[in-house]
């Protein structure tokens, strides 16, 4: 799990960025992302009750998320001093296979960089 300090702790954080940042839209994943002055990167994932209906299945998509993240971003200060915020729009995230999720992961975090 991505350890708490790396993730948002309030909603002007999120609702600044979501204003602000720029969107890359993937099959089942968008990023939104922006530079921030934290000095830290942050991040966030956000799965709509469209999505999945059930609180279980929201949270285990969640999970899998910050897990895919953590291990792409372990030793990687590529992505540094931004805010990322992942929106879940298909409900093919909570059983589609870990590599698949951290290659589609992986795609939306190289594509911010560039």
């Amino acid at each position: 799990m991505l350890s708490k300090k790396y993730r948002f702790h309030s909603r002007g954080g999120v609702r600044f960025t979501y204003k602000h940042g720029k969107t890359i839209r993937g099959a089942v994943i968008s990023l939104v992302y922006n530079d921030n002055s934290k000095g830290f990167t942050r991040f966030a994932v956000v799965v709509s009750k469209k999505v999945e209906k059930t609180a279980v299945g929201r949270n285990r998509i969640r999970r899998r998320m910050y897990e895919a993240i953590r291990l792409i971003t372990k030793d990687n200060d590529r992505f540094s001093k931004r805010d990322y915020i992942f929106v879940v729009y298909k409900k093919d995230v909570l059983t589609m296979d870990f590599e698949e999720l951290k290659i589609a992961v992986n795609s939306l975090l190289e594509q911010s960089v560039i």
